[in-house]
């Protein structure tokens, strides 16, 4: 598995556990876990169906990422 494979698949583990995190402590609603969900899923099966957008999945996720970690987290996470 190389550099970019690796990114993807922490990008799509990130997303999971971030969905899951966030409805289980009550931070994302059922409405917004719903979006969050369809964004994933067309992301994942709708970019690759694009002229050169299958490389483009990876970046969704991850934009998807950063967008949870703000709504869970309320706000940007400290690591010192």
């Amino acid at each position: 598995m190389g550099s970019p494979a690796a990114g993807a698949l922490i990008a799509k583990l990130a997303f999971i556990v971030l969905i899951a995190l966030g409805f289980a402590r009550g931070d994302l609603t059922y409405r917004s876990t719903a979006v969050f969900v369809c964004l994933g899923a067309l992301a994942v099966m709708g970019l690759p169906r694009l002229p050169f957008g299958a490389p483009l999945v990876t970046s969704a996720i991850a934009i998807l990422d950063i967008a949870l970690v703000l709504a869970v987290f309320k706000g940007d996470v400290r690591f010192s």
